[in-house]
């Protein structure tokens, strides 16, 4: 635990474990997707994921005690035999990619999921019916990148906004999937010794941070323009995401 003596790594530490408590607090929530690749500016990709995963399923938990009734049954049928599958094939693919796939694989995921928000590919879908088929693609597909690098969020999105829920029934929903999937990668992440001591010690130490900053985001979301914090945000993770295509890409040549 002597980085914790480093500046560089307590910032990253504590803006991760803000940026967490936000997003599930329904106030930015694509903010959440940056955690990981912040957090591979001080520590690996896998380790970063596996000291976020402890955090998330706490504050996913607190979550669900406001958001549950909320939550769409036939949608959360649907998408999570899915998304089961997506962490499976997750789990298979880990035990022989290396480092530099880790992070090309986090580095692209970002990318897409910013070039989304800026080209508005999830609107060109609305038109596209829901169905058991497309459910189960696109659940495996966000259970997949949620195990990769907790951004499982786009794919959920691409499938659920034209359904036109209302906004409580939509985030009662996305609750409820997340919190059943982060779950459910605990064992992998297990195996895979992404739950070492040093690594859930850190996530105790964000914890709570997260826990305050989540019931602030509350008190915030109804209450603020973020339109400027959205703009912020997606520059980041864009410029986050070339950081780490360049990184993987650098290794691959090394």
């Amino acid at each position: 635990m002597e980085a914790l003596s480093d500046p560089l790594f307590l910032f990253c530490i504590v803006v991760a474990a803000i940026t967490v408590g936000i997003s599930k607090s329904g106030l930015m929530v694509s903010i959440g997707a940056m955690n990981v690749p912040l957090l591979t500016l001080v520590m690996s990709a896998r380790d970063a994921a596996g000291v976020l995963l402890p955090v998330m399923i706490v504050v996913d938990l607190l979550a669900l005690g406001y958001y549950v009734r909320f939550a769409d049954r036939r949608i959360l049928e649907t998408l999570l035999p899915g998304a089961a599958l997506g962490i499976a094939i997750g789990w298979l693919l880990s035990s022989w990619i290396d480092e530099n796939t880790v992070r090309l694989a986090i580095g692209l995921v970002t990318l897409a999921f910013v070039l989304d928000a800026w080209l508005g590919l999830r609107k060109k879908l609305k038109s596209m019916p829901p169905s058991r088929l497309r459910g189960t693609f696109w659940g495996s597909l966000s259970g997949f990148t949620s195990f990769i690098s907790h951004t499982g969020g786009p794919a959920f999105q691409i499938y659920v906004i034209p359904q036109k829920l209302p906004p409580v029934r939509f985030a009662g929903t996305a609750a409820v999937f997340f919190a059943v999937t982060n779950i459910v990668k605990l064992l992998p992440y297990y195996f895979l010794n992404q739950l070492a001591v040093d690594n859930l010690k850190l996530s105790a130490m964000m914890v709570p941070i997260a826990i305050v900053s989540m019931g602030f985001g509350f008190y915030l979301v109804r209450r603020i323009g973020t339109g400027l914090y959205y703009r912020l945000a997606y520059a980041l993770l864009f410029l986050f995401s070339l950081k780490l295509i360049w990184d993987s890409v650098t290794g691959y040549l090394a």
